[in-house]
């Protein structure tokens, strides 16, 4: 009722005259959200002034929070706090109030050219000018169900306000006619394109003091933590690469106890996810057994969808 409310206009959403991109899907969680906002930062970031406004989940402050050299998962939530940590030339900021975060982002000074809205796809309040949709290969929208059936958070006629439909975690092996299939069961509208991506994991994994090759830790007692969404694809990679590992999988966004840090701590070798260091590398400062494993968006017809981005930054 509240999207057709929005549809009728009944319901006001405020509309920008800048580039306002948001990332997001219809389900809960696990799409890939954080790797896709890295991509367009990646992408923007030489030619734009670009930030990212997220509500902050998990945090503890509330209103609006600029990132700063004083910040912590605390005070932003641990995504917006991996890209302020990634991304030096970036501004950074959480406000639960959407429109009273653009209001702040935009009296800075310098103020942002580009702003990112991470997981802005049913914040109707405001109208962003293009919106990237994501949807798991192994977890199509369209075949899932409204919660508390399914997973999605709204219909699947939402999908409709999209101008990109990104399937993600896809194998590297996806065919050109398995491609087709999915879009032909996605039956986007003539105004969507559809893209495909797959996870690249980086060969080489980090701690706070070093960095070392994934294969160093073959053959050596490690403990997997991950507190994502879906950690499926992170593990299975892992097998694939031959290490023996003893997987301790928490909840998304998962707030570390005391005595599950003491715990960890008696690990011979830890290895996370990014999302997830941002978290427990404060209590693992005086310990070199921490190490996580970053991942990168690889997007197939780029060339296509880089176009896509920029042709609409450019028409603003």
């Amino acid at each position: 009722m509240r999207n057709k409310f929005y549809d009728a206009g009944i319901f006001k959403s405020t509309s920008y005259d800048f580039p306002l991109i948001a990332v997001g899907n219809l389900s809960v969680g696990g799409t890939g959200k954080t790797p896709m906002i890295e991509y367009l930062i990646r992408l923007l970031k030489s030619n734009y002034e670009v930030a990212t406004l997220s509500r902050g989940y998990g945090r503890t402050t509330k209103g609006f929070v600029l990132a700063d050299k004083n910040t912590d998962t605390m005070r932003i939530g641990d995504e917006p706090f991996q890209f302020y940590s990634k991304f030096e030339t970036i501004k950074v900021a959480v406000d639960a109030n959407r429109r009273e975060g653009i209001v702040n982002l935009r009296a800075l000074t310098p103020k942002p050219d580009v702003i990112l809205l991470d997981d802005a796809f049913q914040h109707r309040k405001i109208k962003a000018g293009f919106y990237v949709l994501l949807t798991s290969y192994n977890a199509l929208y369209v075949d899932d169900f409204l919660l508390p059936t399914g997973n999605l958070r709204e219909s699947k006629q939402g999908a409709k306000r999209a101008n990109a439909i990104v399937v993600t975690k896809c194998p590297s092996s996806l065919s050109e006619q398995e491609k087709n299939e999915i879009i032909k069961r996605l039956k986007p509208n003539a105004n969507q394109d559809v893209f495909f991506s797959s996870i690249e994991y980086s060969n080489t994994v980090y701690s706070l003091a070093e960095e070392q090759p994934l294969e160093f830790f073959k053959d050596k007692k490690i403990t997997l933590v991950t507190g994502i969404a879906n950690a499926n694809p992170l593990v299975e990679y892992l097998k694939s690469k031959a290490l023996d590992f003893k997987h301790l999988n928490f909840k998304d966004h998962h707030l570390f106890s005391e005595n599950e840090i003491n715990a960890l701590k008696e690990e011979h070798i830890i290895l996370t996810t990014e999302k997830d260091y941002m978290r427990l590398s404060p209590h693992f400062k005086g310990e070199g057994n921490l190490y996580y494993l970053p991942i990168q968006v690889s997007i197939d017809d780029k060339l296509r969808f880089d176009r896509l981005i920029n042709n609409y930054i450019e028409s603003c």
